[in-house]
């Protein structure tokens, strides 16, 4: 009795050795851990605090400012430079490579996928061997057919089939009051509803989409799965500038090495959107640990972060001025009419070329402009949360267009000096993609 009693005791204390507390008792599902969250890479951390967001000066379009209110956001990661040609293409090229991996495994040759361990290959769900080359110049009669949709008939590669598709859940179909989940019952209410996007590819290969409302009866109902063309419109550096000899500009700015650290531009908000979404899955697949997603920058966030922790700075390098005290511009934009080059550049210039602000940011004042994640409405600022503010809608393929606008920061290279200060806002068309438009990304920080 006395040998039980004894390993009895034994057991009982490796017990509560292992689950670091007495058993019986509430300690918790995971023993507690000191972790702090890595830095990812190429991005900056931007620590919590508070500010006075909105102008700083008297309107250049209106009489008075917008409504000037302090304001708190949690701490995040933000990318130290917009994303560059070189990032983008990094995008592009992953999803060149997964259309010719599935159009492979879909001819029959199931090698350029992981085989199960167990059971038959599945060729509705499988996953890609991204280790095995893709044979892109081959000789062989069945993987030229294979790969041939993806090329024009003289061999050129056609970007205009390069589709990402992602899903996301509309979280605003889900806070609605009607929709509120009824825990009592285990289910939604009698006739709730979600309003989506559906997104599809015709015959010809184009991607079509339309707005529906279905039965919200399970989470699944709320979810939004899209279809979008990745590669960037070049023809931006045509059609926002009539009258002017950009061809360079169209045949090279993404696809010349010489402008791999430039931002890249011809992108729309929705695109960006796709990017982040993409980067979400590139380090989800890489790594166990887990993290927040990539995303746009709220408008509070990234005006937050262009002041650098100065409160009332109306430039993101804290001055009052474009210049510093030799007479040197601090950014890359309009100075003069018709004098573009006086600030070094003439359009666009490698990210980086100025000094960073006090957050180690760069560019957050002029080259580019970039997007937010805001939807743009003239009077937000009024009325939304003085803690991570933010007005955020996904519209729908049927919304009007005055749902469409998302908010746009920093000025760029052909943009005067008054859209570089730190509080001024603008807008543009999630559809809309421009030469002076590119974005950067952000992720929110685990902890306090």
């Amino acid at each position: 009795m006395k040998i039980k009693s004894i390993l009895y005791a034994a057991a009982m204390a490796v017990i509560m050795a292992s689950c670091n507390g007495p058993a019986g008792e509430l300690v918790g599902a995971t023993k507690p851990t000191q972790w702090k969250e890595a830095n990812p890479y190429g991005m900056v951390f931007i620590k919590k605090g508070s500010f006075m967001m909105g102008e700083n000066t008297q309107s250049a379009i209106f009489h008075q400012p917008d409504n000037i209110f302090m304001t708190t956001v949690d701490a995040f990661w933000m990318d130290e430079t917009e994303i560059t040609n070189n990032e983008y293409k990094q995008f592009v090229n992953w999803v060149r490579d997964s259309m010719a991996y599935t159009l492979l495994v879909d001819a029959g040759m199931t090698d350029y996928a992981i085989q199960p361990k167990n059971g038959e290959f599945d060729e509705e769900n499988y996953r890609i061997n991204w280790r095995k080359k893709i044979p892109w110049n081959s000789k062989e009669e069945e993987v030229q057919e294979a790969l041939e949709p993806m090329f024009y008939s003289d061999g050129g590669l056609q970007t205009i089939k390069l589709h990402y598709r992602y899903s996301w859940m509309n979280y605003d179909q889900a806070a609605l009051l009607q929709n509120k989940y009824d825990v009592s019952k285990g289910k939604y209410p009698a006739g709730a509803t979600a309003r989506v996007d559906t997104f599809w590819v015709d015959e010809q290969g184009w991607i079509q989409d339309s707005t529906i409302t279905r039965p919200l009866r399970e989470p699944k109902d709320l979810i939004t799965r899209k279809i979008i063309s990745v590669y960037p419109d070049t023809m931006v550096w045509l059609r926002d500038f009539q009258y002017a000899y950009n061809d360079p500009m169209l045949r090279g700015y993404f696809s010349f090495a010489g402008y791999t650290e430039y931002p890249v531009v011809g992108v729309t908000w929705e695109q960006a959107h796709a990017f982040c979404d993409w980067r979400t899955q590139l380090f989800e697949g890489n790594t166990k640990v887990s993290s927040h997603i990539y995303r746009l920058p709220t408008e509070a966030e990234w005006e937050y972060a262009a002041r650098g922790g100065r409160k009332m700075a109306m430039y993101p390098w804290g001055g009052n001025y474009a210049r510093d005290g030799k007479g040197c511009f601090l950014a890359n934009f309009k100075p003069y009419r018709g004098a573009y080059n006086d600030d070094t550049g003439t359009m666009t210039m490698k990210v980086a070329q100025f000094r960073p602000n006090d957050f180690g940011l760069f560019d957050m004042a002029g080259n580019v402009a970039e997007w937010t994640a805001t939807a743009y409405v003239s009077t937000a600022n009024t009325y939304v949360s003085d803690v991570n503010p933010n007005f955020q809608y996904m519209a729908r393929k049927d919304d009007p267009n005055a749902l469409k606008q998302k908010v746009i920061r920093g000025g760029s290279w052909k943009d005067i000096s008054y859209y570089l200060q730190c509080g001024v806002r603008s807008s543009e068309y999630q559809y809309e993609s421009r030469a002076y438009i590119g974005f950067r990304c952000v992720r929110s920080y685990i902890g306090d």
